[in-house]
């Protein structure tokens, strides 16, 4: 499967600009031969905290990532804020907060939720957002594909306690540029330690709480090459994947066997 990375500035809590910003550079992907093209995370408010960000699920994010995936032909993911429907944002406290939602869209309707199970503490986000409660795996055309959300990089276990099951890690992020180099190096120890594709996308620009970001998105072999790389600039990333280079990867060098724990 070919998988597009965009790597793409955000207009800080504008939805209507985002999407007018992201449609061509989706279409562009598509034009290139991608079958699944990743956006980053909160590709269509900028991490922002703003109190009332989040939006319902299948709102105005979810519905345009459907529209390219059915537009397009191809499956297209990235997160946004979404207030879960069992809350409705009633309640107060921790209920009325959202999630940072990773939906997956897929050509035929189909949508995928993962909920970032990491919120980033260190900029505050565990007091704006709720915290996920597991990993999700999804089969898109015969791979198996775990989505993560930025911070959740940090924490191998869980991306130990998935890779049986996974061919491909999805990384979608607003990585801040001040701490690039443990984005880089944390992409390639995932791929090789879990002997799995990692495919890592992260914004470029300034957010409007001033936080820069240079990108450094890349899409990553089973044994930690730099399939495909980027920084800096507004781009698309392309690279095939296959999961027979995973199991023949797994089946050559029979290292997960031997984790205990």
């Amino acid at each position: 499967m070919r998988f597009a990375v965009v790597q793409h500035d955000i207009v800080w809590e504008d939805r209507a600009a985002n999407f007018a910003r992201l449609a061509p550079l989706v279409a562009r992907a598509a034009g290139a031969g991608a079958e699944f093209v990743l956006l980053s995370e909160t590709f269509s408010t900028g991490f922002s905290m703003t109190p009332g960000i989040g939006e319902p699920e299948d709102g105005p994010s979810a519905q345009f990532l459907q529209e390219q995936a059915a537009g397009h032909g191809v499956w297209v993911a990235g997160s946004c804020p979404e207030v879960a429907p069992d809350t409705g944002g009633a309640g107060g406290g921790d209920a009325a907060l959202p999630y940072n939602s990773f939906v997956l869209a897929g050509p035929d309707g189909t949508v995928h939720r993962y909920r970032k199970l990491h919120p980033f503490t260190h900029g505050g986000e565990h007091e704006r957002f709720r915290a996920g409660e597991k990993p999700v795996t999804v089969e898109v055309g015969g791979l198996r594909v775990t989505p993560f959300i930025c911070y959740d990089l940090r924490f191998a276990d869980v991306f130990w306690s998935a890779a049986l099951d996974t061919d491909v890690y999805l990384v979608t992020a607003n990585w801040p540029a001040a701490r690039r180099l443990h984005w880089q190096t944390l992409l390639q120890a995932r791929a090789i330690e879990n002997q799995a594709y990692v495919v890592g996308c992260n914004r470029v620009g300034t957010a409007g709480d001033g936080t820069e970001h240079t990108g450094d998105s890349r899409i990553v072999s089973p044994m930690g090459e730099l399939l495909a790389t980027a920084a800096g600039v507004e781009t698309v990333l392309v690279a095939d994947v296959d999961p027979a280079e995973v199991a023949a990867t797994r089946e050559r060098l029979r290292f997960l066997a031997d984790r205990r724990g």
